[in-house]
């Protein structure tokens, strides 16, 4: 019977149990690094694809590409690994806003963790904005 309490007070195999709980937690760590460089790398895509889309989307609304700004958005979007979620040709003709998303997903499992979405506007600039330098009258 002494022979059992000795065991139960003994330290052996303490070394593998702190290991074990320290491998545990170094894992979950490099885990939630790559989570959170996967969810930031996905937000500068989306907001490059967005900046893109807009503006090959104005351009063809002023006529400097042919096309519809919409369709050209969206294709260039779909090139940049991005979806468009919308895109609004405002009331001038020449403006054009977009939304674009960007999914981070666990290939293995299929699964979908997280979007990135993004939003831009380009266009020609406003004809009463005046030129850095010259003073309106």
């Amino acid at each position: 019977m002494n022979q059992y309490f000795s065991l139960l007070k003994s330290e052996r195999g303490s070394g593998t149990v702190v290991t074990t709980a320290l491998v545990i937690v170094a894992l979950l760590l490099a885990g939630a690094t790559l989570a959170w460089v996967a969810a930031v790398h996905a937000a500068m895509n989306a907001a490059a694809a967005a900046d893109l889309a807009a503006l090959a989307g104005a351009d063809s609304a002023r006529g400097l590409r042919p096309g519809d700004p919409c369709e050209v958005a969206r294709s260039l979007a779909q090139m940049n690994h991005a979806s468009l979620e919308t895109c609004i040709v405002e009331p001038d003709g020449q403006t054009v806003m977009v939304s674009a998303k960007v999914p981070v997903s666990f290939q293995a499992l299929g699964l979908e963790l997280y979007s990135a979405t993004a939003k831009a506007r380009a266009g020609a600039p406003p004809l009463d904005q005046a030129e850095p330098g010259r003073q309106v009258r």
